[in-house]
């Protein structure tokens, strides 16, 4: 039995399917095709980019011989790309015989995401993403300070005054960012599986609701994620070693409550909170 399996979407919607996608291998010879920077994390099965794989042309335009040729070595095709799009379903239901195809974003506010997507393969439940990741050791307390929208941002200048407090500790504290993020000083990690080796190396790992959160928690890194208007009991990072700091409302989120949380987190000492 050969099976793909096209799973789109972002780092974090990426990771939380990943329990999904193992359970789909676990029968079948498996190649998954996601996100070019999702690729590193993938050891479960072959992978191909869904930017280079033609996908996206499917009900736009008449389907390449080779695309063609490949979708057909396949038994079973899943897929969680364009589900709601009638135009590439019918498309891809000319070109393959069994397509089976499930929704992108939980539609059902009764269950985390991960047990979501899992539920979709008749995977087992609870749903934990983990990462096959050697850890980096080191001593950092690693810090995260963006996501995808700023209104799931805790504020810059707090996770500057939290850095200040913290390396009081004797620790170090390291900002990371992507390479298309910008701040003085921060760590530029491109390769998404180096960046789980060192999260999962570190003293503690604090960030927003973002992907890199999960991926710090999938790695079995210490995790402290910090969640806004999302909804954790659907988005909630999973792991042994997570705490989650929830606020509708980050801007009323304290320095103090998330320097608290990052101690009782880590067992270290409490420092001066003076600025």
């Amino acid at each position: 039995m050969r099976r793909l399996a096209i799973r789109p979407g972002g780092i974090g919607d990426s990771i939380l399917g990943f329990p999904a996608l193992e359970h789909l291998g676990h029968d079948a010879e498996l190649e998954v095709w996601v996100r070019e920077e999702v690729v590193p994390l993938i050891d479960f099965a072959a992978t191909h980019t869904i930017e280079g794989s033609g996908i996206s042309l499917v009900g736009v335009s008449p389907a390449s011989e080779s695309l063609q040729t490949r979708l057909l070595a396949f038994d079973e095709i899943h897929t969680w790309y364009g589900s709601n799009r009638e135009e590439f379903r019918a498309a891809l239901d000319e070109l393959h015989p069994r397509v089976f195809y499930h929704e992108a974003l939980p539609s059902s506010e009764l269950s985390h995401a991960a047990d979501f997507f899992s539920a979709q393969v008749a995977a087992s439940l609870p749903s934990i993403p983990r990462l096959r990741i050697l850890p980096s050791p080191n001593r950092m307390i690693w810090i995260h300070p963006f996501s995808g929208s700023a209104k799931k941002n805790w504020l810059l200048e707090r996770y500057q005054l939290l850095a200040r407090w913290l390396e009081t500790t004797g620790r170090p504290v390291q900002f990371v960012v992507a390479p298309h993020q910008r701040f003085p000083g921060a760590k530029v990690v491109d390769d998404l599986k180096d960046l789980a080796a060192l999260l999962a190396g570190g003293s503690l790992y604090i960030g927003n609701d973002t992907g890199i959160t999960h991926l710090a928690a999938a790695a079995g890194a210490n995790t402290l994620a910090l969640f806004g208007p999302t909804d954790p009991t659907i988005w909630a990072p999973r792991g042994d070693r997570v705490r989650l700091l929830s606020s509708n409302d980050l801007d009323q989120l304290s320095v103090e409550r998330v320097l608290d949380a990052a101690l009782e987190q880590t067992g270290f000492s409490s420092p001066t909170t003076s600025t």
